[in-house]
């Protein structure tokens, strides 16, 4: 492993403070930075120095780890602390951003000397505590400052490209990301189906238990739906619901027709409506009900 490195951490959010403390918690130096401070306090516990601005978080930084709403966020914190970086700074944006935004973010990143991967993550609030993300990377390989961020987070590291700019790493983030929203909502409506008809929602798992029909994603998401757990999120709806759109907005630019993804969206955003937005995922299932 590199040295202990100074890692600025931008975005606290359910993913980013989990990444920053096991950043911590692998001997690295922490800055961390996030839009409502309050969110990134808690990790002073954990050792990190909690920034008031994204210049200050990344003072003296040998890696900026970004992992904020979207697109428009990261260009807007990197547009702010890109300038007081030196040349040869790793920039590992995390964020899930769609492929589009990739290019623009590369280009500023160059336009400042810097050193840039895409690196989405895959995983939710529980394997980003535990270190066991999937990081999926596309940047200069065989890096050991990116590569030391990667294995702090991370339990496996997928490369896709040497070129940062090419959005494989994103594009294949898209790929699995509208697996995981299919599973999602579709044991959603079986329990609402299973709700709506009398019929015990154990009877349908002991039905698939062990058969090609079983899925272990279905049934963590089923447990919240059925035991109340929706709070605090594992990955927010209104978060899926944006990566939803950039899922769609990716099919349109490679001419595909994706309607599950389009009823999906229509479901998180009448279960957002409904005020299940800040809630997991899962909470799709009451997009099958009236309020």
């Amino acid at each position: 492993m590199a040295d202990q490195l100074t890692v600025a951490v931008l975005g606290t959010g359910i993913m980013g403070a989990a990444m920053a403390r096991n950043l911590a918690r692998s001997g690295h130096a922490v800055r961390a930075w996030n839009r409502t401070r309050a969110k990134a306090e808690p990790l002073s516990d954990d050792g990190a120095h909690i920034a008031d601005t994204p210049a200050e978080a990344v003072d003296g930084a040998d890696v900026v780890l970004t992992m904020l709403h979207d697109g428009p966020a990261v260009r807007q914190v990197m547009g702010e602390a890109a300038p007081g970086l030196r040349a040869g700074v790793r920039w590992v944006q995390s964020t899930t951003v769609g492929i589009e935004a990739v290019g623009p973010l590369a280009d500023l990143a160059a336009r400042h000397e810097l050193v840039f991967f895409d690196a989405p993550v895959l995983g939710t609030r529980e394997p980003a505590e535990a270190g066991k993300l999937t990081v999926l990377a596309a940047g200069p390989a065989e890096d050991p400052q990116a590569q030391a961020v990667f294995d702090a987070v991370g339990a496996k590291t997928v490369r896709t490209s040497e070129d940062a700019a090419d959005g494989s790493a994103s594009a294949l983030k898209l790929v699995a990301n509208s697996w995981v929203f299919i599973l999602t909502h579709g044991i959603g409506e079986v329990l609402a189906l299973a709700k709506g008809l009398g019929v015990d929602p154990a009877r349908f798992f002991e039905l698939i238990d062990g058969g090609p029909l079983d899925a272990g994603y279905a049934r963590v998401k089923g447990s919240l739906i059925l035991d109340g757990g929706l709070d605090p999120a594992s990955f927010g709806l209104d978060t899926a619901a944006k990566d939803t759109r950039l899922i769609l907005e990716a099919a349109r630019e490679g001419g595909v027709r994706l309607d599950l993804a389009e009823a999906g969206l229509e479901r998180f955003r009448r279960a957002s409506d409904q005020g299940h937005g800040d809630q997991d995922m899962a909470a799709g299932y009451y997009a099958s009900f009236d309020r």
